[in-house]
């Protein structure tokens, strides 16, 4: 996905990993505030627009199911990070998976009667 994205306009990955761009006003003392819509230029309609086009993106090739779990999702941040944990699990889960992996690999043994392929389907099962 980033190849794909970074091939269209390099600033979507950059908008997928860290929000969306926001147009913003500078108030006093270091304030800073979104704009009011009434306020934008044609620079914060371009950067609104990079934002309606990556989610977009993420949006499109979805099946109904995927759809499902991302369609709450205001941003193109929130969609991958949704699509990110659902595919690939939080670390805690991954962690977990591999200490699994772990334990099966230093039990694993093979008696003397028992054939390769009866033990592959005992293991991987």
């Amino acid at each position: 996905m980033k190849d794909f994205l970074t091939a269209k306009v390099y600033e979507l990955w950059i908008i997928v990993n860290q929000g969306p761009l926001t147009p913003t006003n500078h108030k006093s003392q270091n304030e800073i505030v979104p704009k009011d819509p009434s306020e934008f230029v044609a620079t914060d309609f371009r950067m609104m627009e990079k934002n309606a086009k990556v989610k977009k993106i993420l949006t499109c090739g979805l099946g109904p199911g995927e759809y499902n779990r991302i369609s709450a999702c205001s941003n193109a941040k929130e969609i991958w990070d949704a699509l990110q944990t659902a595919h690939e699990g939080t670390n805690q889960g991954k962690r977990s998976r591999i200490e699994l992996l772990m334990r099966n690999y230093e039990i694993f043994f093979m008696t003397e009667s028992e054939p390769i392929q009866e033990m592959m389907t005992r293991f991987t099962s």
